[in-house]
Parts: C-alpha cells; sequence; structure tokens
C-alpha cells in the first residue's frame, strides 16, 4: 500500500503532521466495511520511532548511514495492506527519487506531503526546544546548515508527485485528497504500474549488463571528453546523442562521475530498463545528482 513521504525543514512539525494523518486515517479504516481497506494497518517511521539522534546530520557519514536506516525501515514494510507514513527531512531530492523507485517497484502509490513552514518560524521552535526539558532540538550550526541545503518538492517532477503542500496557518492537512491519491474511495484499489523510468521487471536480456555499463561508460566519456576540451570553464551542458548533461560550476571529477556511475547500475542491474531509455535515465540521474 501507499508510501506518504513528508519533507520540509527541521522543527517544521513533520511528525505533528504524521500524528495528524494516522488519527484521520485510522477512523477511515476503522469505519470501512471494504475488505481492502479493513485490513489496513498503518505504519510510522520517522528518526525517533528508529532511535536515530538529531546529530547524525552532522557529519556526511553519520548521515548517509541514518538514510540508509531509514531506506530499509521503509523497503521492509512496504507490504500490500500496509500504509507507510515516513516522517523525516527527506530534503535531498536524489533520496525522494530512490524512494520513488522502490515504490514504483512493489507497484504502490507514494507522494510527498511537503510540510511548509517558513524557515524563520522553524528557528524559533529549535531556539524554544533547546530550553524544554524533551524539546529534541538541533545544533545551531547543523540546523542552518540542513536549511541551507534543504531542496523543495516540485509537483512538475515525478518522483514528488503528487504533491501535497501544508501551509503552516492550515489547520489540517488535506486529508480527503491524501486518502484517493493513495488508497481511493471508488472500491478500486490504487495498483501502480512501473515505467521505464523506474525499475521494471526481472532482468532477462542477455546483454543487458553490458548495456548498462556500455551506456553508462560512454555518457561518463564524453563528459571526461568535453571537461579536457573546456579546462577552466565553470560548468557548461554536454550533448550526449541527444540528451543533455548540465554539469555544475564546479566540474565534477573522474572519481566523482564514476561513483554516481555505479550508483546508477546498482540501482538498475537486477531490473530490465529498456535499452533506449538508459542513456537519458542516467543523464537524468546525473543532472539530479548535480544540483544536490
Amino acid at each position: 500500500m501507499p508510501l506518504i513521504l513528508l519533507s520540509g525543514y527541521p522543527k517544521s512539525g513533520k511528525t505533528h503532521r504524521s500524528q495528524q494523518l494516522i488519527a484521520n486515517f485510522s477512523i477511515r479504516i476503522a469505519n470501512s466495511d471494504e475488505p481492502r481497506i479493513e485490513r489496513l494497518k498503518i505504519e510510522h517511521i520517522s528518526d525517533d520511532t528508529l532511535g536515530l539522534d538529531r546529530n547524525v546530520y552532522a557529519t556526511a557519514r553519520a548521515e548517509k548511514d541514518a538514510r540508509a536506516t531509514l531506506t530499509s525501515a521503509i523497503k521492509r514494510t512496504l507490504t500490500r495492506d500496509t500504509i507507510v507514513i515516513a516522517d523525516g527531512l527527506n530534503y535531498i531530492k536524489g533520496f525522494r527519487y530512490q524512494l520513488y523507485c522502490d515504490a514504483k517497484a512493489v507497484q504502490t502509490p507514494n507522494c510527498v506531503v511537503h510540510v511548509g513552514t517558513p524557515g524563520e518560524k522553524c528557528r524559533e521552535f529549535n531556539d524554544a526546544a533547546k530550553s524544554a526539558p524533551e524539546g529534541l532540538p538541533y545544533e545551531s550550526e547543523v540546523f542552518e546548515n540542513l536549511v541551507f541545503r534543504y531542496e523543495e518538492p516540485n509537483g512538475m517532477s515525478r518522483w514528488d508527485a503528487p504533491l501535497f503542500t501544508v501551509p503552516f496557518d492550515d489547520a489540517e492537512p488535506p486529508y480527503d485528497a491524501i486518502w484517493e491519491a493513495m488508497v481511493g474511495s471508488d472500491g478500486q484499489s490504487r495498483v501502480i504500474r512501473p515505467n521505464a523510468a523506474t525499475v521494471l521487471k526481472p532482468a532477462t536480456e542477455q546483454d543487458y549488463l553490458y548495456e548498462l555499463d556500455k551506456t553508462t561508460s560512454e555518457v561518463i566519456a564524453a563528459i571526461t571528453t568535453w571537461a579536457s576540451d573546456h579546462q577552466g570553464e565553470a560548468g557548461g551542458e554536454v550533448n550526449v546523442e541527444g540528451s543533455v548533461v548540465e554539469l555544475p560550476m564546479n566540474v565534477p571529477s573522474l572519481p566523482q562521475l564514476q561513483r554516481l556511475r555505479r550508483q546508477f547500475t546498482q540501482l538498475n542491474r537486477q531490473h530490465t530498463l529498456g535499452k533506449g531509455r538508459i542513456r537519458q535515465l542516467f543523464v537524468d540521474y546525473l543532472n539530479d545528482s548535480f544540483q544536490r
């Protein structure tokens, strides 16, 4: 069943919004006489439920491990009869894209609920938490860094859609809209058919891994050739057979590019992407990574 991914600044009230959703959806489940809804259960996954300390966001390594813990918990919990509410910062769009792929892989719908509390108000809440017995504040430096790095969800991006933004002044989230999009009220379950942009089916083509390796290597080679021919230039566009790689101001080094290539192939080596789509999807993956 659905993955509902909450996203917002630190101390924006994501857990409060999660609890509102849980309370509302629990009533809907309890009052339903429809078998597929009656058997639903709700799982709330957050830093707190996983025992993750706020300090994990102080260092890149600890934060990476924390995201891996969150991802594993979500993937374990995503089943046909479970609504998963993932309550965390989820501020990196590349991470939201990964969870989008995980949801698609098990043919379940997903959405993003953006808790739109302004940064200044979040800062006030964090400062107040420092003097509260159980406030669980972020260190000021960590808080400011997370706000600075936050990548706001964009409903035009497939991994952030459908997107439901909850303004700070709204007393409640749009329960009906979220329920309709994720569970449905027409007696029909929401079954998502994976598409070529995500995980499709177990790999059956004998040369699939060869094509995956060959195509991604060609893209990396095109980027390194461009970088060699444009030394000293700050960013630029690299045309790779009709797909455009948008390089950032600080052009990534070869080791950085190879690391991204390994990540992409690891995500897709067990499943078949259409051969004609590998290049464009890898370019999209690179462009998303460069914007983090």
